[in-house]
């Protein structure tokens, strides 16, 4: 399995199927993927190692190994690793359109346009 490399971290697509995708997530100390939001599928975050900041439309928590969250569609959301370890989860995305390109970002730390069209992935 190729993983694709994110200023962030990187990511793995480990299974993909018709209505679901899992994909392993590692981001690296410090960093943080965009603020954004998908209006085709909801995913289920669960904390491998390290620790996960995450803010889920209005809330913000702390997440560490063996927790996990659930975000809804149209909900901005943002996953943030403030340790000095990697942080590593997996993450279940359930819809019926799973398409990178079903991405709008509200905010990014790495000027990438928020435009889906030049937006492959978080």
């Amino acid at each position: 399995m190729a993983s694709d490399q994110r200023p962030w971290g990187s990511f793995t697509v480990l299974e993909e199927n018709r209505g679901y995708k899992i994909k392993r997530i590692e981001v690296k100390p410090g960093h943080r993927l965009s603020l954004q939001m998908h209006h085709h599928r909801s995913e289920h975050w669960i904390v491998v190692s390290g620790t996960a900041k995450v803010i889920c439309g209005d809330q913000e928590m702390l997440l560490s190994s063996n927790q996990s969250t659930y975000v809804p569609p149209c909900t901005a959301h943002r996953l943030e690793n403030p340790g000095v370890l990697p942080l590593v989860l997996i993450e279940v995305q359930n819809g019926e359109y799973l398409g990178e390109d079903d991405i709008v970002r509200f905010q990014d730390d790495y000027a990438r346009t928020p435009d889906p069209e030049d937006c492959p992935s978080a």
